[in-house]
Parts: C-alpha cells; structure tokens; sequence
C-alpha cells in the first residue's frame, strides 16, 4: 500500500499544481473557469437529488448535462469585462446569486413540487407565510452544501491564496465568452424544441422547462410571461371578449331536469377541505378510519359524491382552487390570479350572484384577512362579510393557532356566533387550515395513530385529516341543533393535494404499492367533491370532472340560469357532460384516455399507450382533445389577464362596486346587529335575539382549559 501511495498525490499537492497553474496561465480566465465549473457542479448534482424532472432518454439526458452551462458563462463572463480585484469578487458574487436561486427553488420545490416563479416572488406575503412556517421541517442540512464553494473562494481571496491578475483579459476575449454561452444557450434550444415541440408555446409542466432548458433559463421564461400577463390588460379589446363567448356558449350544455333547483333558496355551506385528498375516504390505519364522520357524510343517501374529482391548480395552490370554486377561471400558470388581479380585476363571483338574488354572502378564515389578498379579492368577488383573524378572541394566542391560523376546531365553533346572525338565506364559505403543512399538531389534539412510512412529512397527514374530520362533525352536529342542516346545502371539496409527487415512496405504501407510475400520481390527484341536501338525490357518481366544473354543477342544483356567465366549467349533472378534465399544465384526464407527466394511459385500466402505438382513432381522440384543453387554459387566462370581463354588457348581474364593502371588524359587527331589526330571518332572531352557541360542543382541549 505504502509502495502505491507515491504515485497518488496529496490533496496539499494537487492545490499547490492547480495554484501554479492559475498564477502562472491566465488567473481570471482560471478563476472564471472555475466558477463555472462549480455552478454548473451543483446545479447538475441538484437536478438529481431535489427535483423530480422525469429524464429519460439520450437527448434529455444530454440536455440536463448541457443546460447549467450557458447562463453560468453568461453570468460569470460579466466579471470578464473588469480588471484587478474587482475582476473576482464580483465572479463570486454572481456564482453567489445563482447559487441562492438554486437554493430557494430547492426549498420551495420541496413543498410544492414546482418551481418559484416571479408571481410567488411578488406574492412575497404568501409565500413568505407558505415557506417560514414550515422552512425547518423543510430544510435539509445537505442543502447549504451549495454555498460551500462559494465559502472556501472567499477565504482564498481574503487570505491571497490566488494571485490578483490585474491585467484583466482582453476585451475581446469576453466578448467572445459572453457569444460562447449564447451560442450554447441556442443550441440548447434548438435540440429542445426538436425533442419536444412547442415547449414555450404551450401550457407545460415547469419540469419540462427546467429539464430541457435549465433552472435560469425558466427563470427567463416566466419573467416574460409574467411581464406579457401584465401587459394583456392594456392590449385587451372588447372583440376578444365575444370570441371567448361564442366559444363558452358552443360548450353550454342542457341542465339536469331531475336536479335542476331542486334545492332553491336554501342556505348554502361551502366548505373548503384543506389539503385533502380523495383516497382519505374510506381509508383505514391499524383498522381504523381516518374520517369516520367524513365517510358517513360521503356515503350519505342524500349527498351527491364524486369520485373521479382532481384538483386543477397550479403555482397558487388553495387560491387557485378557490377562483375555479368561486367563478369557474382557472388559475394562471405561474404565480396566483387572486394576488394579482383580485384587487382590480372584474368578475362574476358566486358571491355576488348569489348576493343579486337575495342571500347574504360571508367568508370565513382563521389567518389574516390579506393571506393570498383575500380582503381585496372577496370585495371584487361581492363578499359582504369576510370573517377573518381579526374578528376571534383568542386568535393570536399561541396554543389556538397551528401555523396557518386557528386551529379548525376552535375557529369552526367560534364562527357559529356569526354564522347564527346572517340573514337567511345565505352563502357562506368556511376556510380550514388545520390540515396543511407540515401536518403537525400538538399531542392534546392526537388522538389517531401516524402511518409508518418511514417519511416524518408524510406520517402525520391522517392525523391532521382525523382532527379534520372532527372539527366537521362538531360544526354538523351544530348545524342540526340550530335548525340550519335540513334547510342548507353543503358543498365540501378539496383543494389540492395533501402529499406532493416528492414523496413516491410514501405513498407507494400508502397506497399498498411496491413502485408509482404516473397512472397511480394521476389517480393520486384526486381530491373530494360532495354536495348534500335534505331530499337531493345522492349516491357515488363516477362523472369525471375537476374544480373548474363545480360552481356550474352548483348552480344547476340552486336553480340558478346560467346561460349569460363566463364560465370554463360545465355541469357535471348534464347527461351531455362529456368529462374532460384539463390540468393546468395542459395534460388531461377523460373517461377514455388521460395524458399526464407527459404520458399516455388507458385511464380504466392504466395501461400504458406509447404515441408510436396510436391507433387512427386514438391520434384523432387525442389531437381533438389537446386542442380543446389548449383552448380553454388560454381563454381562461385571457380572462384574467386581460380583465375582459369588464367588457361584458350583459344587464342580467350588475357589476360589484367594491366602494360599498368594508371588512372592518367594527363595520362588520354593526351591520351584523343592524340586519337583525332590518331582516329578522337569523337564526339569532328567530330564536328572540338569544344565542344558540351554547349549543355548540367541541372537545378542543384548549377551549375546555380555558373554562
């Protein structure tokens, strides 16, 4: 051993020959070289181990290999341009700022399973509030591992371990660096493009851009797209408008007779499961039911139950899911609608549609009024409460909250007291938070055992989703008392996945799986959509549908006419519903085939069909059915961007005039008070201006303490 180790060297020589030759030969071209050797090393390294990009095949492979390079000697090759000192610091410091976008993105894509765009940057609220409430159960040491490097060239500098070239490099010689990393970007590009056509024209997934053409070039991309989505307004004209009608109008399908208002001028509950995912029902740990009061609900002879229902977001996750909910729009492919356009924009919101027909609208949310701009966008939208932090006791105390406001138990019975002083007939929706990320609660609140999957992220989620189902069983047994449950409809849906694509080996045993397919991620996208009512005609209905379809299905149950609205969505009630479900990065789940991932399924059976192996009829299926997705992802996104529905003459709904709302917690209150002299139709006013909360039970330790 001693005999061979003469022909290796040491570490200690290695650096003495790398020193010599950087002294020696060029030092800022050295320097530069290596500053992008080491950009391009961690970049690379990362795409393996934090992100889930699908690789497959040579070209891909090429391109993951390729596509670090060009920005790294874009960025890098500015430090070329100066001479002396300046010269290295400055390659330092953009090693550093490429660095720290890698950095975030591992982060957040650790959680969302998606890239940070500069619409989440601008909503900094939000995603400050989605990251730092959980950024210690999502970082991993190995991740400051990125900054090493950049660590070891700073105490180089400082000590003069390199030598200073003060010359500089010719003028020339950048140049043509800076042309080098633009050629490779092209190249890059045109490989892209010839793999996988009409990569930036169509509505793909971030992974694709960021495989195909890197982590900076996406973050290029969206610049663009986010600077052409604030342009749209300004370009925007009323013939854009009518096209997207006559489309809507040629998709307008027949309302279901047999459900057609048959619960017309009841209350209605909208209620907001967060994170919950469909294969929670009916799921058992140890033998015992995660949502035992969830599945009766679900399998109740009264409650309408879809169980092909996927979740349709994008960036903005819960936002995203409540504008499909509240208006039928989707959300837009980077960043969240309601942050962006909630404030300014005109819409046609179940709110103010039911509002013009009498109800009293209110929203309920135990964080503070602006998460995700809800205090602007619930005025646009013709909320005329919105019951937000502001208006619990408690709710900046400590053991009530679970990081993204009170906990569901304790919010849930302290929206009661508002809840029995709304005018009826009322809309009210009811925003839970207990059951998000990172799906922890204190001991007093568990009582359900963890799964053993071996991932601490994922073991928790039956635990919040029990105390979940809890808090929904005190808020019913709630409803019955107060005289409300027979004369409401109850819609419940989730929002979005609970357990993100990250998590395969979690969930392949969640599931009783050895290995996931894309087919098993896809069928893992399915979120709950129930609609009860006394007297509805329920049972499991296996229509294929997605969030965009259920204010339509909604409305078509209030006996609400609908043929005037913009809406994307159809009834999924109509018998000439036809289930196709678009995703937000144009795949797409019907009843005979689905496209996800990039992948082709036999959607009954899962089999897996290669575009090689398309029969005539399938290659027309499929054609006929990326153009319809493509259609309405960016008519929808018209929609929004441009405000197009500003445009809209119609005289049937009359405009919000947001001047008129206020969410003040005094404002609120008194107006509260004042509707119980000027429409007496509460359940606090039939009841002799007398309290019914009283009747409200909940185990919640913490309430129980407090007594």
């Amino acid at each position: 051993m001693k005999h061979l180790v003469k022909y290796f060297p040491t570490p200690k020589q290695i650096w003495i020959k790398i020193k010599q030759t950087m002294d020696t030969s060029a030092p800022l071209v050295w320097f530069f070289v290596l500053n992008v050797a080491l950009v391009w090393l961690k970049t690379y390294v990362n795409y393996h181990m934090n992100f889930r990009l699908g690789v497959s095949g040579s070209v891909q492979n090429f391109l993951l290999v390729l596509n670090p390079l060009p920005t790294a000697i874009i960025f890098l090759s500015i430090a070329l341009y100066f001479k002396g000192a300046l010269s290295y610091w400055l390659a330092v410091l953009l090693n550093f700022i490429q660095s720290l976008w890698l950095f975030a993105n591992i982060l957040y894509y650790r959680e969302f399973s998606d890239f940070l765009s500069m619409g989440i940057l601008g909503s900094s609220s939000s995603t400050g509030n989605n990251l730092g409430k959980s950024i210690t159960a999502i970082m991993h040491w190995s991740d400051w591992l990125v900054f090493v490097d950049i660590l070891v060239l700073v105490v180089l500098l400082l000590f003069r371990q390199l030598t200073i070239d003060r010359r500089g490099v010719q003028k020339k010689f950048a140049i043509l660096t800076t042309l080098l990393g633009i050629v490779l970007m092209f190249v890059g590009y045109g490989i892209a493009s010839a793999d996988r056509s009409g990569l930036l024209t169509r509505s793909f997934d971030n992974n694709y851009i960021v495989k195909y053409l890197g982590l900076n070039e996406y973050a290029a991309f969206n610049a663009v797209q986010t600077y052409n989505q604030t342009q749209s307004r300004s370009h925007a004209k009323p013939a854009d408008f009518k096209e997207i009608q006559s489309f809507i109008k040629s998709q307008k399908l027949p309302n279901n007779v047999s459900y057609f208002g048959t619960q017309k001028g009841k209350n209605v509950f909208v209620f907001h499961l967060e994170s919950f995912q469909q294969f929670l029902i009916d799921y058992k740990v140890n033998g015992k039911e995660v949502t035992p009061n969830l599945n009766k609900f679900y399998h109740d002879q009264n409650t309408l139950s879809f169980d092909n229902f996927y979740h349709q977001v994008s960036q903005g996750k819960t936002s995203d899911a409540e504008i499909m909910q509240e208006n039928s729009l989707y959300g837009l492919p980077t960043g969240s609608a309601m942050v962006k356009y909630g404030t300014d924009n005109t819409f046609e919101a179940l709110p103010a549609i039911m509002g013009q027909r009498g109800y009293a609208t209110a929203a309920f949310h135990g964080d503070v009024a602006s998460f995700w701009n809800r205090d602007n966008t619930y005025k646009s939208w013709g909320y005329n409460y919105y019951f937000s932090k502001g208006y619990y006791a408690n709710a900046d105390k400590p053991s009530y909250n679970v990081g993204y406001g009170l906990k569901d138990k304790i919010f849930l019975r302290d929206s009661a007291k508002y809840i029995e002083q709304l005018p009826q007939p009322f809309y009210a929706k009811l925003v839970t938070v207990t059951n998000h990320y990172p799906y922890q609660l204190d001991k007093e609140n568990i009582n359900f055992p963890a799964t053993k999957t071996g991932d601490s992220t994922v073991d928790g989620y039956v635990q919040t989703a029990h105390y979940l189902d809890e808090a929904f069983a005190e808020f019913v047994s709630y409803l019955k008392k107060a005289g409300l449950y027979d004369n409401s409809v109850l819609m419940l849906y989730g929002d979005h996945y609970g357990i993100s694509e990250n998590h395969q080996p979690a969930i392949a045993k969640l599931l009783g799986k050895d290995k996931l397919t894309n087919y098993d991620l896809a069928q893992f996208q399915k979120v709950p959509f129930m609609i009860h009512g006394k007297d509805l005609k329920g049972g499991i209905n296996h229509t294929y549908g997605g969030e965009i379809d259920m204010m339509p299905t909604l409305l078509d149950i209030m006996g609400v006419p609908d043929n005037n609205l913009t809406m994307f969505g159809q009834d999924m009630l109509s018998e000439n519903y036809k289930g196709i479900v678009p995703l937000r990065d144009g795949d797409w789940i019907t009843p005979n085939m689905m496209k996800f991932n990039g992948d082709y399924y036999n959607t009954k059976t899962g089999q897996a069909i290669t575009e090689s192996n398309f029969t005539d009829k399938q290659k027309q299926y499929v054609k006929q059915t990326q153009n319809y997705v493509d259609k309405v992802l960016k008519y929808s996104d018209k929609v929004v961007t441009g405000d197009l529905l500003r445009f809209d003459k119609r005289t049937d709904f009359a405009k919000v005039d947001k001047s008129k709302i206020t969410y003040k917690v005094d404002t609120g209150l008194s107006n509260l008070k004042r509707s119980q002299t000027t429409n007496p139709s509460s359940v606090f006013a039939k009841n002799g201006n007398k309290s019914k909360v009283s009747d409200y039970k909940t185990d919640a330790p913490e309430l129980t303490d407090d007594k």
